[in-house]
């Protein structure tokens, strides 16, 4: 059984997308939730799908606490769903090319620190794009620089609001992130 732990800090969606694709499987569990804010709605969802959920703090993650309740689940993949704090040397060194994120628009454009949620849709507007969409990648030592597994786009109509965008962008998280991760951990990605 291959085992996944979730790390996200907000509401949870592709998380819980994530965690209702491999209930189940036959070869992939969702493990463990690790979330670094004590109110996220990710809890809550992964309450009602009875994964177990852990809080902790950035310095925790600084300090290599994580390495113990992932070694406790023995965690073969990190998947970064909505997760805001960059992931520390320390813990890519031991999940090396083992670690996948979302990220909401094309890379290598808009990312990097600070790129994250409205910000990106609110640059890729301003920048009068004419399309945007989600990357699916690695996670190495740089934000946003891990190789890249896949990518889908929509278009930037001109009318649109970052609100707008974001809606078509999680359309898109939601259909492709939890196959991608799962031909990703089964060596098809």
């Amino acid at each position: 059984m291959i085992r996944l732990a979730i790390f996200a800090s907000g509401s949870g969606t592709n998380a819980e997308a994530i965690m209702k694709r491999f209930v189940g499987h036959k070869s992939i569990r969702v493990e463990l939730i690790l979330t670094n804010k004590k109110d996220a709605g990710v809890i809550a969802r992964a309450e009602r799908l009875r994964v177990p959920c852990q809080v902790f703090n950035k310095t925790q993650l600084e300090e290599g606490w994580l390495l113990e309740p992932l070694k406790n689940h023995s965690i073969d993949y990190i998947i970064l769903a909505g997760f805001l704090l960059k992931i520390p040397v320390s813990l890519i060194q031991v999940f090396p090319n083992r670690i996948c994120n979302i990220h909401p628009a094309l890379l290598p454009k808009y990312g990097g620190k600070g790129m994250y949620g409205h910000h990106v849709h609110e640059a890729v507007i301003h920048a009068g794009e004419k399309e945007s969409g989600i990357t699916i990648h690695l996670v190495n030592e740089e934000y946003d620089k891990g190789r890249i597994l896949f990518q889908a786009t929509c278009p930037v109509l001109p009318e649109d609001s970052p609100d707008d965008l974001a809606s078509r962008i999680h359309k898109l998280e939601h259909e492709h992130y939890p196959r991608v991760v799962e031909e990703f951990v089964l060596g098809k990605g």
